[in-house]
């Protein structure tokens, strides 16, 4: 006979769940006014438990309290077969303790933690695995190993692929019709029977040309099709092979070969590189480390002094490209790098540059004196002492006359100007200089010109676009990637700005061809408009047919007649580049 047939009462007085327990031990205290002392004593609870179920109790006037606990026991997951299908996922398909866990929780409807595989697979003595990136994390087997790149293994087979890199295409035919395949062997660029010259430029080319920096994991773009495909690789070659073919450039090879590209980018586009008019400034390249032959520089971003490798560009004001450069400079020669880009570019061009435009910094008085000997006009900056500052503001109000601009933001379009003639020390002569106020500086602005006749709005004008040199210094930087040290594929500085001013050069025969404002867009907005696009690639046996997706700057594209192209390729068989817009 059951316990509770002998004495019914005492189901009421030794409960048998917690939910029975709890209403004893409140009914004791509200309905048999017992003390909180006596009912707990009773049933089993501290007084402080008992207290804080009294105020639960209290504080929930309208809400059932008394339900039953509904949480049941947990089925135990079976040990050994459990065990066996995480070691199965492991080994066969290399995943890690958390996509095992979310695979069999979701897919096979086997709950467990990430912590109870963990526990498995550390206790059958299997290592965790590698820390990887989203983009490498992948539910299919272990990683699969690019092939080596090697243009020999170029398949040209007729096939379909996809590329994250059509936009790519649109700068094929254009290195097709410059030759650079040629012109990289005529200057004795280093080669190999697996990479020629050609081929590694390219690699190196496309990476400046889509702006690729150096991201969290080890470029991934290296099993792209599309890009091995510009090329003219089977695989882009890694980065360890492109830095070391950047050493093995000698860096006396890059003026002529800097030369070479300009007189082949102006036979495609005539009004590129015209070499007037120059905006001329310095860059340092930082670099992070220790090294006794590297002199500190002024790096003007960081606003200080460091090490680093100081480059010299001129930048040609009209086509708005990089035209020449020079990253081999040191402190006891800068001042005089000036002359020597004159005296290099009559060597390339016949012809002395007719102006040149540069700060108060780049060069000392004695050798504006050889400019104007030279008869190469200039335009630059004085620095300002306090005395001078004084002078002109106590000058007479009639003296100062005003000029309208009309290269400059609209509040300034009308600053006060004070014309003299001054002589400088090491300059024989007089030189003319302007000072400008209203300018939106405080104090006034001072230009140095050997132009003694030219209307001082329009010099004043000519020197405001000037300052665009520094925005096209950051765009070089940032998109480019001329600081080797932010850069995907460390390279030697002589090879990364030679890149540079072919990336740039590039991207603004591209510009010319479009129009409709891009003339003096930025690389990183004509990157983004147009040339960032995926596409699909149809290999025939006469053909390269890139299919570009649908963007909405296409239609301008083809205004341009970019689908009208069909240049034979050299590096692909000869086979004739076909583009086509949706």
């Amino acid at each position: 006979m059951h316990k509770y047939m002998q004495d019914p009462a005492q189901r009421f007085s030794t409960p048998e769940n917690s939910t029975h327990r709890r209403y004893e031990a409140l009914r004791a205290l509200f309905v048999d006014h017992a003390s909180l002392e006596e009912a707990a004593s009773r049933f089993g609870y501290a007084a402080g438990t008992l207290r804080n179920l009294r105020a639960a109790f209290l504080h929930q006037p309208h809400q059932p309290f008394f339900l039953p606990d509904r949480r049941g026991k947990r089925k135990p997951l079976p040990g050994p077969d459990r065990d066996e299908r995480i070691l199965a996922l492991r080994n066969e398909r290399n995943l890690s303790a958390a996509e095992i866990a979310a695979h069999l929780t979701t897919q096979e409807a086997l709950p467990v933690s990430a912590t109870t595989v963990a526990r498995v697979l550390k206790r059958a003595g299997l290592p965790k695995l590698w820390r990887r990136t989203a983009a490498q994390r992948t539910a299919g087997p272990a990683p699969v190993l690019a092939p080596v790149a090697d243009h020999r293994a170029l398949d040209l087979a007729p096939r379909r692929l996809r590329t994250e890199f059509g936009g790519l295409f649109l700068f094929a035919a254009d290195l097709a019709r410059i030759g650079l395949d040629d012109m990289l062997r005529q200057h004795g660029l280093p080669g190999s029977a697996m990479i020629p010259p050609g081929c590694a430029f390219r690699s190196l080319l496309a990476l400046k040309l889509w702006g690729i920096g150096r991201p969290s994991r080890v470029m991934p773009e290296t099993l792209d099709q599309g890009l091995a495909l510009f090329a003219g690789l089977n695989a882009v070659p890694k980065r360890a092979t492109l830095t070391e073919y950047s050493c093995r450039v000698d860096p006396r090879h890059c003026p002529a070969l800097m030369d070479a590209w300009h007189h082949a980018t102006r036979s495609l586009g005539p009004d590129l590189g015209g070499g007037r008019s120059f905006d001329l400034d310095f860059h340092t390249i930082p670099f992070h480390g220790e090294d006794a032959l590297l002199e500190r520089h002024y790096v003007s971003k960081r606003s200080r002094r460091q090490r680093g490798i100081l480059a010299f560009l001129a930048r040609d004001a009209d086509a708005r490209l990089f035209a020449w450069a020079n990253a081999s400079l040191r402190k006891d020669g800068q001042n005089d790098e000036i002359l020597r880009f004159a005296q290099a570019w009559r060597e390339r061009t016949g012809e002395l540059p007719a102006e040149l435009v540069f700060d108060s910094r780049l060069t000392t008085y004695a050798n504006l004196a050889r400019l104007h000997q030279l008869g190469i006009a200039f335009l630059t900056l004085r620095r300002r002492t306090p005395k001078m500052v004084a002078e002109l503001l106590s000058a007479p109000a009639a003296d100062w006359r005003k000029v309208t601009l009309s290269n400059v933001g609209r509040i300034y379009r009308t600053p006060r100007i004070l014309e003299r003639q001054v002589r400088l020390k090491h300059y024989p002569g007089d030189i003319r200089q302007i000072a400008i106020t209203d300018l939106g500086h405080e104090k006034p602005t001072l230009l140095l010109t050997n132009q003694m006749r030219a209307p001082a709005a329009r010099l004043i004008d000519r020197y405001a676009r000037r300052m665009v040199i520094e925005n096209t210094i950051a765009d070089a930087i940032d998109f480019f990637h001329m600081d080797a040290l932010s850069a995907a594929v460390p390279l030697k500085i002589d090879l990364d700005v030679q890149l540079t001013l072919m990336a740039s050069s590039l991207y603004r025969l591209l510009a010319k061809r479009v129009g409709n404002g891009f003339e003096i867009a930025k690389a990183s907005t004509i990157f983004r408009k147009l040339v960032r696009s995926s596409a699909t690639i149809d290999i025939t046996p006469t053909e390269i047919v890139v299919s570009l997706g649908r963007r909405a700057n296409n239609p301008l594209l083809l205004a341009a007649d970019y689908a009208a192209t069909r240049e034979p390729i050299p590096w692909l068989d000869n086979r004739s580049l076909k583009l086509r817009f949706f």
